[in-house]
């Protein structure tokens, strides 16, 4: 793993540092630090034309390879892109998911067809999509799913019918990839696919979970006889392409996410020089202790993709999300105590919370969604450690 910039990098990075300083004014100076967890519901509209203004200027997809729209860029030029990103305050990415997770997924396990034909969406920032993982009974235990996908033999096309929940931006999404069980006798991981359905189609039923914030960011999804436009991959092969997916998305993806931490500590540590919360040791000591968990974080991150596995899942990956939401759980309590009495004071009535204050609320579900805390460790011990199962209840 390099953690060095050559030359050639520091050009790319004036490069990024100068479009962005260019571009990120007029109607995108107000998208500026906003879009982060528990923000993520600000400006729609106004960041999905900041996706198409990326795309303009070829900064979207630049980890991507240059015969599918991306840059090419390397390992360290991807780090770069996000660390200028990061402070230009530019907003958070709604394309995120489609440049992140689906795209990577279907450069590695796509056909050719399949990559002709929703790349370009996704490299143009026209397309974006959401992710159809989790299920009411099916959350930290993927392998649970119900969802079920059916083959109509006449057309050749797959039904899909069953329940997402919590899938983020859903009402804002063209596409979704969801894993459903293609064989219905079948249990746990065998026996599933790996779907993109499009959102705009009767079937597909989207309804709005209403969070602590009292935004909308979650989404119920209910799929009745919906078609999916492709599978990745063939019937029963859904688990190894969701398995790829994770690995991209404890991967590059981790990289704008951390972009996100980074703005947030660095209001943090502004705040706490600005009241005299940095006078105190004790939080003085645990604003180092944030800076540092973010920094492993990062390097975690480049170790992942500086690896040549080509989609695999990683035993590295596997400690990354328990990091990152204990960390973040962390950052948001470290938030409050800095803020102090301010903390539990709002402008206006109802729910008009500060950044940092829907960054706390938001960061107590971390630990919960995209696998528990409990789940995570569990997972650690049996597939990267190798330590017996935990036995199941009877």
């Amino acid at each position: 793993m390099k953690l060095t910039f050559s030359k050639e990098d520091e050009q790319f990075r004036e490069e990024i540092a100068a479009w962005l300083k260019a571009n990120l004014v007029g109607e995108f100076e107000q998208l500026k630090f906003r879009g982060g967890p528990g923000d993520e519901h600000m400006f729609p509209e106004e960041r999905k034309q900041w996706e198409q203004k990326l795309a303009e200027g070829g900064w979207t997809c630049v980890g991507w390879p240059k015969e599918y729209g991306g840059r090419g860029a390397s390992i360290e030029q991807q780090v770069i892109f996000f660390e200028e990103y990061a402070r230009a305050g530019a907003p958070g990415r709604v394309g995120h998911i489609g440049e992140g997770l689906a795209g990577p997924t279907l450069i590695a396990f796509g056909t050719e067809a399949q990559k002709q034909k929703y790349l370009p969406g996704i490299v143009s920032g026209k397309e974006l999509w959401c992710q159809g993982y989790s299920e009411p009974s099916a959350g930290s235990d993927l392998a649970n799913v119900k969802t079920k996908a059916r083959l109509d033999e006449k057309t050749g096309k797959w039904s899909i019918n069953g329940q997402k929940v919590w899938t983020s931006l859903a009402h804002e999404s063209d596409w979704c990839f969801v894993v459903a069980r293609t064989d219905p006798d079948s249990v746990a991981h065998k026996g599933l696919g790996f779907f993109l359905v499009s959102m705009h189609q009767p079937g597909v039923t989207v309804r709005p979970i209403e969070q602590l914030t009292g935004t909308s960011e979650f989404n119920e999804v209910f799929f009745d006889d919906a078609v999916a436009e492709d599978i990745v991959g063939e019937p029963g092969d859904g688990w190894k392409v969701a398995m790829g997916l994770l690995g991209f998305e404890r991967g590059v993806s981790t990289l704008g996410q951390q972009m996100l931490f980074q703005n947030e500590l660095d209001e943090i540590v502004r705040i706490a020089k600005a009241n005299g919360a940095a006078k105190d040791p004790v939080l003085r000591q645990r604003i180092a202790e944030a800076h540092t968990g973010l920094r492993l974080m990062r390097y975690n991150a480049m170790r992942m993709l500086s690896d040549t596995s080509g989609g695999a899942l990683q035993k590295a990956a596997l400690v990354y999300k328990l990091h990152w939401a204990s960390w973040h759980r962390n950052l948001g309590a470290l938030a409050m105590d800095v803020l102090g009495p301010e903390a539990e004071m709002l402008e206006s009535a109802p729910y008009n919370l500060t950044r940092l204050q829907s960054m706390y609320l938001f960061t107590r579900s971390d630990t919960i969604y995209g696998g528990t805390n409990q789940i995570q460790r569990n997972i650690i011990a049996e597939r990267g450690l190798g330590m017996p199962k935990e036995p199941k209840g009877r």
